[in-house]
């Protein structure tokens, strides 16, 4: 049973982190783009913000805390710097995720960048960038300490 929870964690990671590369691509790709091109864009976002990346942070999340039950249900020995690295980063990573980048991405995909909102739309941009960075680094951090960890560092 094991098995399963660490092959649905790194399904979690390739779902978070994947799907924030798309995104980033997407919104690096945008940068010649007009305002209603913008637009499609953010919706586009939103849409692998919704069906992907969150989803993702919430399987690595939840499948984190199954492992981490289990783990110290064995455990006999004093817990590795890199196991709670891989823990305080994941779990600080998916809580942005969840909770500053999946509300600002759907209000993002439901604004229209030309109209009277045009001003909010480019600050929630810029809040977008701002959280997918922090995330996603915090992901590729705990990514590292985990295959640290794994490898016996």
């Amino acid at each position: 049973m094991t098995g399963l929870w660490f092959f649905l964690h790194i399904l979690g990671f390739v779902m978070w982190i994947g799907g924030g590369f798309a995104s980033m691509h997407a919104g690096l790709g945008a940068k010649g783009e007009s305002r209603s091109g913008l637009g499609t864009i953010a919706r586009a976002q939103a849409r692998i913000q919704k069906l992907v990346i969150a989803p993702g942070a919430l399987l690595v999340t939840l499948s984190g805390l199954i492992l981490t039950l289990r783990f110290m249900g064995a455990m006999t020995v004093a817990m590795s710097p890199w196991l709670m690295a891989m823990q305080g980063a994941g779990l600080v990573g998916a809580l942005i995720t969840l909770m500053i980048g999946l509300p600002t991405a759907s209000r993002l995909g439901r604004i229209d960048p030309e109209g009277e909102a045009g001003a909010y739309f480019d600050e929630l941009r810029g809040r977008m960038r701002v959280a997918a960075s922090v995330s996603g680094l915090l992901a590729l951090f705990a990514l590292v300490a985990g295959v640290v960890y794994r490898m016996g560092g």
